[in-house]
Formats: C-alpha cells, sequence, structure tokens
C-alpha cells in the first residue's frame, strides 16, 4: 500500500536580513518547532492560492508570491511530506492568528531554532546565502 504524499507550501520572507518565522502550535505533528509559515494545499489547490490563504488565516497578511526557491520531499514515520518553499514579499504587517509564536531570524541564528528535519537542506542553504 502506497502511502498518501502531503503537499505543503510555506512562504521564505526576508525583510532586512531577518526571516520571518513561526512555531508550531502544541499538540500538532512536529509542534513546538519553527518553521517558515504556510501549510497544506487543498485538494485542486493552486500552490499561489493556497500559500496566500494560509498567511490570511495564520498572520492576517496576504503576500506577493515569488519564485520556488526549494523543494523536497520527506518521509516522516507517520506521514511523507512534499514541501514547497516559495520566496514571498508581504503585503502588511504579520500578527499570529492562532497564538503561535512568530520571530524575525537572522540568517545565522536559523540553525538554532529548531526546524522539521525536512526544513535542514533549505536552512543549510540559506545558512550558506545560496539562497537569497
Amino acid at each position: 500500500m502506497t502511502a498518501t504524499v502531503l503537499s505543503v507550501v510555506a512562504a521564505v520572507i526576508e525583510q532586512d536580513g531577518q526571516f520571518l518565522v513561526t512555531r508550531r502550535l502544541p499538540g500538532v505533528h512536529l509542534g513546538g518547532l519553527w518553521e517558515f509559515p504556510g501549510g497544506k494545499l487543498d485538494p485542486a489547490e493552486e500552490h499561489d492560492s493556497a500559500l496566500r490563504r494560509e498567511l490570511r488565516e495564520e498572520l492576517g497578511v496576504d503576500v506577493t508570491v515569488g519564485e520556488l526557491v526549494h523543494q523536497t520531499i520527506h518521509a516522516y514515520p507517520e506521514r511523507t511530506v512534499a514541501l514547497f518553499f516559495y520566496r514571498c514579499a508581504l503585503r502588511g504587517v504579520p500578527r499570529p492568528q492562532l497564538g503561535q509564536d512568530m520571530r524575525w531570524v537572522a540568517r545565522q541564528e536559523l540553525p538554532q531554532l529548531g526546524f522539521p528535519p525536512a526544513d535542514t537542506e533549505l536552512i543549510d542553504r540559506l545558512v550558506k546565502s545560496d539562497v537569497r
């Protein structure tokens, strides 16, 4: 039996040399870890539409979705995710809508936060300035 792959989009938002990250709420998959904001695609939803919807739901802000900067597939014991990270620009001021922590973090501080294993390669690329 083949497991379903869950497609997830995430926003890589950089302003003034810092990246916008949020902390996953307790009680959800990978709760307590930091992440680039975003979420699951609904059936037949386009990546840019899903990303704009998720950022409105999570942070009450609209974004302009730019280029795909990284993609990966990662198998966790309980699910497999296909992650698509897009460069995004804010159109407004983000404010957490779900009670989650939100932070602006310098490139070199990203590895100290604790991200899901699926984000490791992107974090490495960001720290080495491979992605701008």
